[in-house]
């Protein structure tokens, strides 16, 4: 039998070749995105019929309508006042038995439209000042067609395979798997059940499906019946499912049904159902108390199975889902995607444009925080924050502690709904330091996936220690077990990635829930700091962990004092080196370099022909001022008769004329200063004309009608091509002719060093004003000369 297929109307392949362009896109970028040939894309834009559920996920990644785009919406076919329901106050005449099903529908379609859209047709959670229309936020969705809970893998090749720096942060990298757009797969499936983790979306889609329905957008022959399982299972008079819908779905809410009514109105719903009319929508399926899961679920089959013909969906947390419903298809709702976190973001701010730019820079910038970003309830969560000030908080740790208290507090009890507990005697704080205790246990091992038996000892090992807890190994495995899918099912923050493989939900919770257990649980403190300084201060994968334990600790000088040591130990030992650095501190005292802080001076100095960091961000992260020797180094090198000197007054004379949004002392980062520095030289008469062609090949400021005209990752690719050729027309280093031993410690030192000023200057970071100063008078000297450093500096032991 052959598959039903759809194809574009005229106007249809004019809206699909607009959004096409809108998007940025490529026929062939948008066949990898749907992970087809591009054979059928080229047909869709011809016109040319192609399998219909191809042809929805091709409208639904370029955000159109795929009923409009086939002709077939009820605009383009029979557009009447019964096609797309309008508001009504007043109940409507009922039918009699021989009116057509199809009028009856646009009749009870009628009656429903206010009811529904009360119901679903705003959002707000967290702390939203106001709700939100839902056409105003809905961002399209992608499901999972294999559920990653059920799939097998091989541990020992994954962890063999898979380390951090594989980790895509918005997502899993190599175990994630292709996505499917969730609008095709509900075309596709008559019985559609939504699984995803908490906070994923799940009740947003289901909303939205109603509201497409109701307004004609999505089925509009169809009748859309939302439930809130949890709502229909609290009535105390325990109806049943279907006389709960005629009761509550199918009325103005503006006025009440009497008895009489009631029965009309589930006789004629029932003709509805019989003739396979409906959309019937089930939502959180896990949100229904104990007490009344299997009177539910009972319902559920009954009425799916008398009434097999409607189009079904149901919604259910997935470590939530222990049931069978052999007729219903099960798909898993995919984490966002860059593409979908830009299309969220540019819609909460829709009347701030330059707010949504200024967003998802930051979240490109962080990308700890782009990966949060990932489930739309902690997308949710940033775009409120920095709706609040203007910017993310810089305080990684707070944004952190405010997200896992929504997950293990706020979330359930926003809406009302207070689960099981097979864990009681956990406390909050308790769930934290079970939590805290698995992921160091895991990290130090470079376990990013994890057995479940390996979790379930970490549980029993954590609760055979509380009061009242049965000294029976079977009964303590059992409730580690019970305990391990609580975690997951109620809160999110371990999920089962494959069968019986879990991981944290995000490995930013990772990160935090390490350093969180060696800050808050370790018996001696200082010791812990000094062993995580030796143990791991040049692992990159442990990088963010410093960073969250220096902002959790009440004095920070407890790591960093270990940090700057560690360093300093690194070269202490070879003479050479200590010379190096003698001679680096000598240079900076130069007054050319007046106006930077002497710490950022020999910082750059330090790695001045760009070995080490071609983005000078130690230098830069000590003061922005530094930024004039990035634009000087460059013009010594570019103009002829100029001296490293003579350019350093020149790019201070050019902030001297020049405003402050466009002063070289003020940008962020030296790729912005690199831009202006090419920019300066193409405008000196003393660059050769060879040059300044070859320059204006990489960048030409003349078509560069504003600053905002390169992109962050266009203004790295010109000022890279800058370094480049700068690096190859002189040498400005000291040429000492390290050995690679040598080289080898220069470049740990500076990427100890790094790490250290970044946790120095993270806004969460405590520490007294004087440490700071001495750890600044510190960096890049040699040992003599931190002699004369002061007793309560964070230099004393």
């Amino acid at each position: 039998m052959a598959k039903p297929s759809l194809s574009a109307s005229s106007q249809g392949q004019q809206m699909a070749a607009q959004s096409l362009k809108l998007a940025k896109l490529t026929k062939k970028g948008l066949a990898e995105r749907v992970g087809c040939s591009r054979q059928p894309v080229t047909n869709f834009f011809k016109g040319v019929a192609i399998e219909q559920p191809l042809f929805v996920d091709l409208c639904d990644r370029l955000n159109l309508d795929w009923q409009v785009v086939s002709g077939l919406s009820p605009s383009a076919t029979a557009q009447t006042a019964a096609s797309i329901p309008q508001p009504t106050t007043d109940n409507l005449p009922l039918p009699d038995s021989t009116e057509p099903v199809e009028s009856l529908v646009q009749r009870l379609r009628q009656t429903a439209y206010d009811s529904l859209q009360e119901r679903c047709g705003t959002m707000r959670v967290l702390d939203m000042s106001r709700p939100m229309t839902l056409n105003e936020i809905y961002t399209n969705v992608n499901i999972l067609e294999k559920i990653s809970r059920y799939q097998w893998h091989d541990m020992d090749e994954l962890i063999a395979s898979v380390t951090a720096d594989d980790f895509d942060r918005v997502g899993f990298g190599q175990v994630a798997q292709a996505h499917v757009s969730a609008i095709a797969a509900v075309a596709q499936y008559q019985k559609l059940i939504v699984l995803g983790k908490p906070g994923a979306g799940k009740t947003t889609f289901l909303k939205h499906l109603a509201i497409q329905c109701i307004e004609g957008h999505f089925e509009a022959d169809r009748l859309p019946l939302f439930v809130n399982l949890k709502h229909f299972s609290e009535q105390p008079e325990q109806i049943g499912l279907l006389d709960f819908i005629s009761q509550r779905h199918l009325k103005s809410r503006l006025t009440a049904l009497s008895l009489a009514e009631v029965e009309d109105q589930r006789r004629l719903l029932k003709r509805v159902l019989n003739a396979g009319q409906a959309l019937i929508l089930l939502d959180g399926l896990d949100e229904v108390n104990a007490a009344n899961h299997e009177r539910v679920l009972r319902e559920v089959r009954v009425l799916s199975e008398e009434c097999a013909h409607n189009h079904f969906l149901m919604t259910c947390r997935i470590a939530a889902w222990e049931y069978t419903f052999e007729q219903f298809t099960e798909v898993e709702i995919a984490d966002f995607d860059w593409p979908q976190i830009e299309i969220f973001s540019q819609q909460w701010f829709l009347l701030k444009p330059q707010s949504a730019l200024a967003f998802l820079r930051s979240l490109n910038q962080r990308p700890q925080l782009g990966e949060l970003a990932s489930t739309p309830l902690l997308l949710t969560l940033l775009c409120l924050a920095f709706e609040a000030s203007g910017s993310l908080p810089n305080s990684r740790s707070d944004l952190y502690r405010e997200s896992i208290e929504i997950l293990l507090k706020k979330w359930d009890a926003s809406r009302g709904i207070y689960r099981d507990q097979v864990y009681r005697r956990l406390s909050v704080k308790r769930k934290e330091d079970l939590l805290s205790q698995i992921a160091l246990s895991t990290f130090e091992l470079g376990h990013y996936f994890f057995k479940q038996a390996q979790v379930e000892q970490s549980i029993t090992a954590y609760t055979r220690n509380l009061p009242e807890t049965s000294e029976d190994p079977e009964v303590l495995q059992l409730d580690s077990t019970a305990i391990l899918h609580s975690i997951e099912a109620q809160h999110g923050l371990l999920v089962e990635r494959f069968k019986q493989h879990y991981s944290f939900s995000h490995l930013t919770f990772h990160e935090y829930f390490v350093a969180r257990e060696l800050v808050f649980n370790s018996s001696n403190l200082k010791a812990a700091m000094r062993e995580l300084v030796k143990k791991y201060a040049l692992v990159p994968q442990w990088r963010e962990v410093f960073l969250l334990a220096s902002e959790l600790l009440r004095d920070a000088d407890l790591l960093l004092t270990p940090l700057l040591q560690q360093a300093q130990t690194l070269l202490a030992a070879t003479p050479k080196l200590q010379d190096f650095l003698a001679e680096i501190d000598q240079q900076a005292s130069s007054p050319c370099f007046e106006g930077v802080k002497p710490a950022a001076v020999r910082s750059f100095l330090f790695d001045i022909d760009f070995e080490i960091d071609n983005e000078r961000q130690v230098a830069i992260r000590l003061d922005r001022s530094a930024n004039w020797l990035v634009c000087a180094s460059f013009l010594t090198r570019m103009l002829d008769g100029v001296d490293f000197d003579a350019a350093i007054a020149q790019v201070k004379d050019y902030d001297q004329q020049t405003g402050d949004e466009g002063k070289i002392a003020q940008v962020s980062s030296a790729n912005e200063a690199m831009r202006i520095a090419m920019a300066i030289a193409q405008n000196s008469a003393q660059i050769k004309p060879e040059l300044k062609q070859k320059l204006r090949k990489i960048y030409n400021p003349a078509e560069s009608a504003t600053d905002e005209a390169l992109d962050e990752d266009q203004t790295k690719a010109v000022a890279d091509a800058g370094r480049q050729m700068a690096k190859g027309r002189l040498h400005m280093g000291k040429d000492a002719k390290f050995s690679v031993a040598e080289q080898s410690l220069l470049t740990a030192y500076y990427r100890m060093i790094h790490l250290l000023v970044d946790c120095l200057y993270s806004d969460g970071s405590m520490l007294d004003p004087r440490r700071r100063q001495a750890i600044e008078q510190a960096l890049f000297v040699p040992q003599t000369m931190l002699q004369d450093s002061p007793p309560d500096s964070a230099l004393a032991d």
